[in-house]
């Protein structure tokens, strides 16, 4: 008697990472689904079991994650015994929509609630007038967030949205991820299945699963290997300023040993740091609510800790929550805060929590908490911090590189200080470790074929990736053409990795160095400035097959990159912008347009 062949999954004693396990466990659900759905029609009746039905996943992803998780639901969909498929959004034109009818969306967000990249023309597509009629589909997203930004969940929110408004019905109420993400997409998924696998009745739009509160800790316990949930204590080899005298920014190059934890990682990806808050404060935090920091609280976890130990090591302390100030609406009858929480009033409440830290609020409302357990309660997760690594691991065996701008700045009459960034420039000595994890890009990567030339534009930290980029292409051999515009301040003091960018040049591995340091003349100039003052070899480039780069901030550099991409585009190749958006949408397409932006 013939039974459904089983769907191919990497075990957990498999020499991976949890995150390469969930990709690599997603690819071979993807690879075969459909032919073990196949397989099981024409099998006898007697021992086949019939596929459920066909289930479509599409995922809109900028560093990996949501295409990590639309995998790991592609896999347990086949294990589920449904045909399913795993599509980035980019590829819709693939898909027959009149075909499909129950489809799973996730996706992350980016910008002001923007999809991401590769998101992006499926979007426009959903509100072009070509936009399909989807009436005979159900449908669930899975949105992914960080509460810290207005937008939370915007882009999910926005498709969510649309495709009611297409004819949609939903399948199940969204989830909305924050940035700890894994029990509350395993909650959502718990609820998907019971509705698809046992024809449960859908829940209401306000039964939604969110992450408001709620710990990732339950569900990642007791895993093997080193990981986001188990995270490696590793030493710090080296620290040192990038920038001279003078300089008004401090740029801190840092190197890790990952000796010993089994840690792999490629170009592209990136390095995860779990910070401590700052112990000044911390100190005034207790000093203002009168408490000597032994007190007994929960941390983040659950587990009983001090309340010292709490604001170091599980709170966020440098933002405002909104419930904290709900809760002091409700505790008070001025009306201050009643104003602000209205829904009418999002700009004056932006503008409030702008620059604001808990210390704020606690000397606004001296003696509002007693009790410290009722102030933790309200208080965010501490969350870990990304950065772009800028080493290759075979220019640097055992070792992982970050490049970090020390963040501080004025606001509200007080200094203030970045949570991470000066955890790593002032208090983490050589020789001290920090709990890390590595973050794997599905969307920053080299290109496959080494001949093919890359355009790299990456002022400031931007140009942390682009050195792995280059050790990387130096140390295999790599014959691609390699170009980078990199900017910043001041060329005297703020030139970063300024000598070995001039060794590449001397040798002919870095074939071009556009620099731009606005400040070194009247008028600033930036780095889209000499884009388009080299417009002509950029096309040539492109034309050549050249894969473009972009790693910056998201509101402000990459935005003005990709502008001024369009803008070349128009004028050294002739294009209407019609045509010069399709022209980048095919480059972004064909994934030779990636962007690592924050």
């Amino acid at each position: 008697m013939s039974s459904k062949p089983s769907l191919p999954y990497v075990p957990a004693s498999a020499p991976f990472t949890n995150e390469q396990r969930a990709w690599l466990n997603g690819y071979l659900a993807g690879l075969f689904c459909r032919t073990d759905a196949a397989t099981a029609a024409s099998s006898s009746s007697a021992g086949s079991v019939s596929p459920r039905g066909s289930l479509l996943v599409l995922y809109g992803t900028q560093t990996g994650t949501a295409e990590a998780l639309a995998k790991r639901i592609g896999a347990e969909a086949g294990n589920r015994n449904w045909t399913v498929r795993v599509v980035e959004m980019a590829r819709f034109a693939e898909i027959d929509f009149t075909k499909e009818t129950q489809a799973l969306l996730v996706t992350s967000t980016w910008g002001d609630g923007d999809p991401p990249d590769n998101a992006v023309t499926f979007w426009n597509h959903l509100n072009s007038a070509e936009a399909p009629k989807l009436a005979h589909l159900s449908f669930a997203v899975l949105a992914l967030g960080d509460r810290n930004y207005t937008s939370f969940c915007g882009a999910g929110r926005k498709f969510d949205e649309r495709l009611e408004q297409l004819g949609g019905k939903r399948i199940c109420a969204r989830a909305e991820c924050d940035t700890d993400y894994e029990q509350t997409a395993a909650d959502w998924l718990k609820k998907l299945w019971q509705i698809l696998d046992n024809g449960a009745q859908a829940p209401s739009p306000e039964d939604g699963v969110s992450a408001s509160t709620r710990s990732a800790t339950s569900a990642t316990t007791s895993r093997p290997g080193y990981s986001k949930s188990n995270p490696f204590f590793a030493p710090l080899l080296a620290s040192r300023n990038l920038n001279g005298t003078g300089s008004s920014k401090e740029t801190h190059h840092l190197e890790f040993s990952l000796a010993g934890s089994g840690l792999t990682y490629e170009p592209g990806d990136a390095l995860g740091i779990f910070p401590c808050n700052c112990p000044d404060l911390i100190s005034k935090i207790l000093d203002t609510g009168g408490w000597d920091g032994e007190e007994a609280v929960p941390d983040s976890t659950g587990h009983e800790t001090s309340l010292r130990n709490a604001l170091s090591k599980h709170y966020q302390i440098t933002s405002v929550p909104v419930p904290l100030l709900e809760a002091i609406a409700s505790g008070t009858t001025e009306p201050k805060f009643q104003a602000l929480l209205q829904p009418d009033k999002k700009t004056e409440l932006d503008q409030y929590l702008y620059g604001r830290d808990l210390l704020d609020l606690l000397q606004e409302r001296p003696g509002f908490f007693t009790d410290p357990k009722d102030l933790v309660k309200l208080l965010r997760k501490l969350q870990q911090r990304l950065y772009s690594i800028s080493s290759s691991p075979r220019a640097h065996p055992d070792q992982v590189h970050i490049t970090v701008g020390a963040l501080r700045y004025e606001s509200h009459g007080r200094s203030r200080k970045g949570v991470c960034s000066i955890h790593l420039a002032e208090r983490l000595s050589v020789g001290a470790t920090t709990p890390l994890f590595i973050q794997p890009s599905h969307g920053f990567k080299l290109p496959t074929d080494p001949t093919k030339p890359i355009i790299m534009v990456g002022p400031g930290t931007g140009i942390a990736p682009f050195r792995a980029f280059l050790e990387e292409r130096q140390v295999t051999g790599a014959t691609g053409k390699n170009w980078l515009f990199f900017g910043d301040q001041h060329s005297s003091t703020d030139f970063l990795y300024q000598a070995e960018l001039d060794k590449m040049v001397a040798d002919g591995h870095l074939s071009r160095l556009d620099t731009a340091f606005s400040r070194d003349q009247a008028e600033k100039i930036y780095v889209q400035q000499r884009m388009l003052e080299n417009g002509q070899q950029l096309c040539a480039w492109l034309e050549e097959g050249a894969h473009f780069y972009v790693c910056g901030d998201a509101r402000r550099i990459a935005k003005d990159v990709d502008a001024a991409l369009h803008q070349v585009i128009q004028k050294e190749l002739g294009k209407s912008a019609e045509q010069a958006a399709e022209y980048v949408a095919g480059l972004k397409s064909a994934k030779r347009y990636q962007r690592d932006v924050y």
